[in-house]
């Protein structure tokens, strides 16, 4: 029994020095896998054979012990060594390690949960972070809104190059000085349009008109025969005849006819003068002097070519003989009149017709057409005439007026039609009627010389303005066939951001001085129509001035043709007031740029303070139907050190209605940087903003508390996810997978799972390996030991085998 034991328990020395060797083995090929843990042996004795129990002490004996031979060794445990490894630093940011207690989860092909501590990871196609054979490293996840969602454990992905991300501003912040040098901003800048016309109201066609000399009445056959069977006195009478039309106008007055006669006489007229071109002249007045006089009155009217017998029983009127005349060359234009209603436009030229010495007669003049049901313009009743002057022919001026269909003879000399003291007098509006507010784009006109042209269409009507000389934003307007001229008025107010709207009751918007000549009281801003004429107000001070050029408006018809409507807008008033204004981008929830403009302007200045207004407008504000670029108003104002004091109104609200983005986009303005000192000059510039445009992920960094964190081109950074690690009550028991992994093993206990750093779980160190924590120098001094164990175990087997030849050989 005695040597078969010992064979028996140094086989069992044998086997355990193997496992320790195996085991050592294993450590040492695997010191330089990353995240490695080594294991030690840990022996105990196996059976024990016992040949007494022994005794206790009693009075004969002091006791004896137990007699009890070992019967060999056996292995207890091999124990996963879970000491911390060296952290190195690697050189991708992908990289992990654990700084103390805790796993990388890990999902395995078949949905299993592995652990580990290699914490080389890569991305792969799907942008997901897998280790080395591919399991992928689990963690909380993100949703749309860069949220972490905390409820289930999903494959951590980091979309490199593919992932975008904006940044909507919230915060502006301003530099410069406003200085309390200066003008204050006190008035305007007023520009005005040239005359805009109606086309619905008619214009007379004259191509039917006649202008022609009229005849001078000719008296080589008219006789006058001195008779007694009258009242007349004695003396000598002269007579003067003038061809009258069927309206009553008269010709240039013939030569003198005289008689003598003596007391008590008549004078018989005979072959009295007619119309010599056969026109419509059916009747002639009697011009006649008292006796020996050599004034004309108009004596009575006769037929022409009749007969006329004076006996003095018609006395002479007090009408005298207008026997003024006409020398010159002479052009006429005609309009449409009623009472009380404004004149239509003239007509194109009639004439010129060449005169000396004599009258011209109109006739063929047009009937003007009925109104349309519903109105429209006037219904005309009347023609009226108006004629140049010999020495001035571009402007116009009253001589008469006719009935349509009637003939006209013009006797009025340039003197008299001239003479605008008179009020019967007038000069010519070649404009003809002024739109109003209720005009319809499609009939406004604008005269060139004679030629009166459409100015719009329908279409789109886009308008770049410029405030302050710096370009407007572009807008646009769609032009139907029932669009107004107040709709016009409305765009360009809107669209050149002059802000009448008045947000703060305590500093409403100022008015501007009216500086115009001939007008007095105060100027508010906005559009209007003056005089037929668009008035456009901006609002006060030098950097509000807006300007409409002559490229300024682009008319795209139905039809694609372009063109570009000019208003010849020219400057009434300038204006007045110290300012400064800055141009800078912002970034709606998207990342759409959005200009802005911010406008500054001195608007008060005391013994204590000084105060600036500050507009801001935005070409990009997006309301559906409407083109309004005014976003705010407000005050800055300064202490008597130039020091900022307060802003009213700093939040900015631009509307992005029609956009998928978050409207309206709002930002706070920051001026606590801008000075009040006095300089020669006003200075404002926006300095900072926090909005970006759309950034693409581009690199990602792990923090301690394992936050995997993105970072944008655009200079962004966002949440992408957050590790969850494990960790056991007991991680020498779990099972070991192969290839570096885990699996939760009957003795662990349940997994503790969080975020790095709470629950007891070791911080992570991105960029950084966890290498193998095997003792090199331990591991060989160990297998010293257990060679030498295997030596000694087997030189036991040696001598027991020698012993047993022995007891073989007695029986020799």
């Amino acid at each position: 029994m005695g040597l078969q034991s010992a064979l028996t328990t140094a086989l069992t020395g044998l086997s355990a020095a193997e496992t320790q060797i195996d085991v050592i083995g294993n450590n040492l090929a695997n010191s330089q896998t990353v995240g490695f843990k080594s294991s030690d042996v840990v022996f105990a004795t196996q059976f024990l054979q016992t040949l007494s129990l022994g005794g206790g002490p009693s009075t004969n004996n002091g006791g004896t012990n137990p007699r009890q031979i070992g019967l060999g060794v056996q292995v207890a445990e091999i124990a996963a060594n879970h000491n911390q490894g060296t952290i190195e630093i690697s050189s991708s940011s992908s990289d992990l390690a654990i700084q103390g207690d805790g796993f990388f989860q890990v999902q395995a092909a078949d949905g299993e949960i592995l652990y580990t501590r290699n914490g080389i990871f890569k991305l792969n196609s799907d942008g997901e972070l897998v280790n080395a054979t591919g399991q992928r490293l689990l963690g909380y996840g993100i949703d749309d809104q860069f949220q972490l969602q905390t409820s289930t454990l999903t494959p951590l992905t980091v979309p490199l190059g593919t992932k975008t991300v904006a940044k909507a501003t919230e915060n502006v912040s301003f530099e410069g000085t406003l200085t309390p040098e200066g003008d204050l901003a006190t008035a305007a800048q007023v520009i005005e349009s040239l005359h805009l016309g109606d086309n619905q109201v008619p214009r007379p066609d004259a191509s039917t008109v006649n202008a022609e000399t009229a005849p001078i009445a000719d008296t080589t056959s008219t006789t006058a025969t001195a008779g007694s069977s009258g009242t007349l006195g004695s003396g000598t009478y002269q007579y003067r005849f003038t061809l009258v039309d069927a309206n009553g106008y008269e010709a240039s007055a013939s030569n003198v006819v005289s008689a003598s006669v003596g007391p008590s006489g008549n004078i018989d007229l005979a072959n009295l003068p007619n119309d010599p071109t056969g026109g419509t002249y059916p009747t002639v007045n009697i011009y006649r002097t008292g006796p020996n006089g050599s004034d004309y009155f108009l004596l009575d009217s006769a037929a022409s070519g009749g007969t006329y017998n004076d006996t003095g029983a018609t006395a002479l009127t007090s009408t005298p003989l207008n026997d003024e005349n006409l020398t010159g060359n002479y052009t006429y234009m005609i309009t449409y009149y009623k009472a009380g209603d404004p004149e239509s436009r003239p007509s194109a030229y009639v004439g010129p017709q060449s005169v000396v010495d004599g009258r011209i007669t109109l006739s063929n003049f047009p009937t003007p057409p009925t109104p349309p049901v519903g109105g429209g313009f006037p219904a005309y009743d009347e023609v009226r005439i108006y004629r140049n002057l010999s020495g001035d022919q571009n402007n116009f001026y009253l001589v008469g007026s006719a009935a349509p269909g009637e003939t006209f003879t013009d006797s009025r000399s340039d003197t008299e039609i001239s003479d605008l003291t008179d009020t019967a007098n007038q000069l010519l509006d070649q404009d003809g009627p002024s739109v109003n507010s209720n005009t319809l784009l499609t009939d406004v006109l604008r005269r060139d010389g004679l030629v009166y042209e459409q100015m719009f269409s329908e279409g789109t009507l886009s308008y770049t303005g410029r405030k302050g000389g710096r370009t407007l934003g572009t807008k646009e307007l769609e032009i139907t066939s029932t669009s107004t001229m107040q709709d016009l008025l409305d765009f360009i107010e809107d669209a050149s951001g002059i802000q009448t709207l008045q947000v703060d009751s305590q500093n409403p918007i100022p008015d501007s001085e009216n500086n115009i000549l001939g007008e007095t009281g105060t100027l508010k801003p906005g559009a209007y129509i003056q005089d037929g004429r668009i008035r456009l107000i901006s609002n006060n001070g030098e950097s509000n001035a807006i300007d409409i050029d002559l490229s300024s408006f682009r008319l795209t018809d139905e039809f694609g043709q372009v063109s570009t409507p000019n208003m010849a807008f020219g400057t009434t008033q300038e204006a007045i007031g110290q300012s400064a204004a800055t141009d800078f981008v912002v970034y709606d929830s998207l990342g759409v740029p959005i200009s802005v403009r911010v406008t500054t302007t001195l608007e008060s200045r005391t013994d204590e303070a000084t105060v600036y207004r500050w507009y801001a407008d935005s070409p990009d504000n997006s309301v559906p139907g409407k083109n309004d670029i005014a976003v705010g108003t407000g005050l800055i104002q300064f202490d008597g050190n130039g020091n900022f004091v307060t802003a009213t109104e700093e939040t900015i609200s631009i509307n992005r209605q029609g956009l998928p983005s978050v409207t309206p986009l709002q930002f706070e303005m920051d001026f606590s940087l801008v000075s009040g000192l006095a300089t020669q000059e006003a200075t404002l510039a926006a300095t900072s903003q926090d909005g970006s445009a759309p950034g693409v992920l581009n690199s990602f960094t792990v923090g301690d508390d394992g936050t995997l964190l993105g970072t944008f081109s655009n200079g962004i950074s966002r949440d992408l996810g957050q590790l969850q690690l494990a960790r056991f009550a007991n991680p020498a028991g779990l099972e070991a997978r192969g290839l570096n992994m885990y699996a939760q093993g009957v003795n662990t206990g349940l997994p503790v799972t969080g975020q790095p750093g709470e629950n007891g779980i070791g911080t992570t160190i991105g960029g950084a390996l966890e290498l193998s924590n095997t003792d090199i120098g331990n591991d060989l001094v160990e297998l010293v030991l257990a060679s030498t164990q295997y030596r000694g175990n087997s030189r036991v087997i040696t001598t027991a085998q020698q012993l047993i030849d022995e007891l073989l050989n007695l029986r020799r």
